[in-house]
């Protein structure tokens, strides 16, 4: 049975995981290097930062990255709408820039955006186990940044293979992933408190996401019912 403690850090860990610089960053990634697993290994690469917090042994890290995590952010936004203004869908193979790994992605905006879950669950350290609350805690965060990087994957591989409402879907949360990705990022780098808008942002954002991805599979669906197939023309 799971212990009270535990289980806060389980929801917390979830919770965390619909943060919209979380989403932003997830769904930035996709639009790069499209990978079922980004979302996992971001919040693999997150909990063992926010873990090593807990321990009291990341501090020195924490403050040397800190100033960095904004900019990553506002490096993906950018790389998005380069993509947006080109009209470019697929990926080339050639080799991404560190920044793109999904792992290490997740460790600098650990130490870039402390946002209150992420804070109350080191105030949860104090009281019970650190590594077991900050594996409760990544476990959380797993199930909702694994989800959301397995469907990021998804839509953007329909998009690639030309089917028009996986490009449609595409687009428009490239928009949204840049909008929030500057967003979030310049008022990071402004010290704009925005601790009191992440949840309702983060929440909205996630279930934007994964109902447009959910009408994108929709339509690939029913044409493998009815046999029809989605005409490919030049890739840009």
């Amino acid at each position: 049975m799971l212990n009270t403690g535990t289980l806060i850090g389980l929801a917390l860990g979830m919770r965390h995981g619909t943060d919209p610089d979380h989403l932003a960053a997830i769904d930035g990634l996709a639009r790069i290097r499209p990978r079922p697993t980004n979302g996992i290994f971001f919040a693999l690469g997150h909990g063992l930062f926010v873990m090593l917090l807990a321990v009291g042994v990341g501090r020195i890290v924490s403050d040397r990255l800190a100033g960095l995590g904004p900019w990553v952010l506002i490096l993906i936004g950018a790389v998005n709408l380069w993509r947006l203004l080109s009209g470019t869908l697929r990926n080339a193979r050639a080799q991404r820039p560190v920044v793109v790994q999904p792992f290490v992605l997740g460790v600098v905006l650990a130490a870039g955006f402390e946002t209150s879950s992420q804070l109350a669950t080191l105030l949860f350290a104090g009281r019970m186990n650190p590594w077991i609350l900050g594996a409760a805690f990544s476990t959380g965060m797993v199930a909702v940044d694994g989800l959301d990087g397995y469907f990021a994957a998804s839509t953007q591989r329909l998009a690639e293979n030309c089917d028009g409402r996986g490009q449609a879907v595409s687009r428009l949360l490239g928009i949204i992933v840049v909008v929030f990705s500057f967003g979030l990022g310049g008022a990071e780098l402004l010290g704009v408190e925005i601790d009191r808008f992440v949840l309702p942002l983060g929440l909205a954002l996630f279930g934007t996401d994964v109902g447009l991805r959910l009408w994108a599979r929709s339509a690939t669906r029913d044409r493998e019912v009815t046999g029809l197939a989605s005409i490919c023309g030049p890739s840009k």
